[in-house]
């Protein structure tokens, strides 16, 4: 089985029909080079395509951003997901704890 396109995966992270997929494939394709980008800096090293976890986190982020395109919403609750994204990449981030550095 060939792997599927990030912009595949998303679409049907998203559960999006073909024709919404082909008129938002630009706005998908930059909602997931923001998510690489967000785990790149949040992990402190280069996005993985090839790490499940990774892949993974970037599709729920992306599909987040998608969704939730202003920056805030009002009337809603909402609280993060168990196991989301800071859970999925948690693994791969350097812990640092006390002080670093010279006095």
């Amino acid at each position: 089985m060939a792997a599927q396109s990030p912009l595949a995966l998303l679409t049907a992270q998203l559960n999006l029909d073909p024709d919404t997929a082909i008129a938002e494939a630009d706005l998908m394709s930059h909602k997931l080079a923001v998510a690489e980008a967000w785990i790149a800096g949040h992990v402190g090293d280069a996005f993985n395509s090839a790490c499940p976890a990774h892949v993974e986190a970037a599709l729920m982020l992306a599909a987040h951003l998608y969704e939730q395109r202003e920056a805030v919403a009002f009337g809603v609750s909402a609280e993060a997901v168990p196991f989301g994204v800071r859970d999925l990449l948690a693994p791969f981030r350097e812990q640092v704890t006390g002080h670093v550095g010279n006095l």
